[in-house]
């Protein structure tokens, strides 16, 4: 199967509703500033079907059992095509303690490309996580394969981990720079050149 279209793409922006009809912008900002931390984003096709409660419930056990989602500060959102009211009857069951949107035009699907599942009987069952500078770094559609998504994110936060972040890139880079410019004989003799300008000047 080929990659997804989004990998290694900025995350698409939109705004739905949650389970409490308030707007929820995406990717999450915190006073204006978006959130810098993973993210896991999972469709789902059905609030309240017996595969989709038990995925819900997964996501929810792991942000307090699962050791790397803990150390990784991971925020879990779940969205399906579901009305609010549906969805607020849906967290309020399972006690699900991460937000969860209702996506009646399928805004998000369509931004993140998320289409049919189940030979076009039901939408997919994707998700996908995203790092801590916004990029879509994998995604996992498994329409039936309920079990699979906490599995695949846990492996998803664990490469992410392994990986310097585009920012430690971008510090390295700068530190190797300044190094590169400092071994330079150019730089040397110019420095030297201006010592022996201001001596003269001096004198």
């Amino acid at each position: 199967m080929a990659p997804h279209p989004l990998i290694n793409q900025p995350a698409p922006e939109f705004s739905i509703p949650d389970a409490n009809g308030h707007m929820f912008n995406f990717p999450p900002e915190e006073q204006g500033v978006r959130v810098k931390k993973p993210i896991a984003l999972f469709f789902y096709p059905e609030a309240g079907t017996f595969g989709c409660t038990h995925e819900a419930c997964q996501f929810r056990d792991a942000l307090v059992e699962k050791e790397i989602f803990k150390r990784t500060n991971v925020q879990v959102i779940g969205i399906s095509p579901d009305p609010v009211p549906k969805q607020k009857k849906f967290v309020e069951s399972q006690n699900l303690t991460y937000p969860v949107l209702s996506d009646e035009k399928h805004v998000a699907y369509q931004a993140f490309h998320v289409g049919k599942g189940l030979f076009g009987f039901t939408d997919a069952r994707t998700t996908f996580v995203i790092d801590s500078e916004g990029i879509i770094r994998d995604s996992l559609s498994a329409t039936m394969n309920y079990n699979a998504h906490v599995k695949f994110v846990v492996k998803a936060l664990g490469k992410l981990e392994s990986q310097p972040s585009v920012e430690s890139l971008s510090k390295i880079h700068d530190v190797d720079a300044d190094a590169a410019r400092s071994d330079d004989p150019s730089s040397s003799q110019i420095r030297d050149e201006l010592g022996r300008v201001a001596y003269v000047v001096s004198a």
